[in-house]
């Protein structure tokens, strides 16, 4: 998942945002697509009555967690981007709690709490004058609502069982992904950006197909499936130290000390949060 982060940042210049996602998920589809066709033909009869959870799946997961990464590329850094996304397993709990009524300690209500302060102190930049006149930098808050649209994908691929393999699935979230930001690609093209065929579009297409699309992407949901959505979300405990790396040397990032106190904050807010209590 860095990793797709750092390509939102490369491909600052070279590539639409949207324009990114929605051929990242087309390849990966096409990708996926011989491997699983037979399983696809074999069961498509339940491919319709799928259709509404697949869609809200490739919304969720595909499309705003594709675009979204892209579009806070263009103005945030690498650093800011890992450590907010590492949100991610807090809005996991707390989701969960709201729609599947698992219930919360006091502890893990505190912890989120802090968690939720050390985004904030991040998105701030630490200062208390830009929290009351609301400067900040509004690629973090693409990457907020990426986190909790990532959330929302988790805890509703675990709870929703399907007739397919993971691998079927992950092809029809894909494609339904594409689809969605189909239109968002065409608004793109005509009214913002222009794609650039070329040889650019084509390296930052694949890495972000291949890595953290095919590989990265299929990796994690397995992970779900074996060990559940709350504790396969710990992964992202390392998203801001390799965040932080990219960052300072692919980017020349520097860190600052609000990028230290916030990420404490997150991950101890995580920690509290996640750490099982006996009753």
């Amino acid at each position: 998942m860095t990793s797709n982060i750092a390509i939102a940042k490369g491909a600052f210049g070279n590539i639409p945002p949207v324009s990114l996602a929605f051929w990242r998920w087309f390849f990966v589809f096409l990708f996926i697509l011989p491997f699983v066709f037979a399983e696809l033909k074999k069961n498509k009869k339940y491919i319709i009555p799928e259709l509404p959870r697949l869609a809200f799946l490739g919304l969720t997961g595909f499309s705003v967690c594709g675009a979204f990464p892209y579009i806070s590329g263009l103005t945030t850094t690498v650093t800011n981007m890992s450590i907010i996304y590492a949100l991610a397993p807090i809005i996991i709990v707390l989701l969960s709690a709201i729609f599947f009524s698992e219930k919360l300690k006091i502890v893990q209500l505190v912890g989120i709490l802090i968690s939720f302060m050390g985004v904030a102190y991040v998105v701030f930049k630490g200062e208390l004058t830009n929290v009351i006149n609301l400067i900040f930098t509004y690629g973090d808050l693409w990457m907020v609502v990426s986190a909790t649209s990532w959330a929302l994908f988790s805890i509703y691929l675990i709870n929703w069982k399907s007739q397919f393999s993971i691998f079927a699935r992950f092809a029809l979230m894909s494609c339904m992904g594409a689809i969605i930001l189909f239109p968002f690609f065409l608004i793109e093209e005509v009214y913002f950006l222009q794609t650039t065929l070329n040889q650019n579009f084509i390296i930052f297409v694949m890495l972000a197909s291949i890595f953290p699309g095919v590989l990265a992407f299929t990796m994690y949901t397995k992970l779900q499936q074996l060990i559940g959505a709350s504790l396969a979300g710990l992964t992202v405990y390392l998203m801001p130290i390799y965040g932080s790396i990219y960052g300072m040397i692919l980017f020349d990032e520097t860190l600052k000390s609000f990028h230290f106190y916030g990420a404490a904050l997150v991950l101890f807010g995580i920690f509290l949060a996640n750490k099982k209590y006996r009753p």
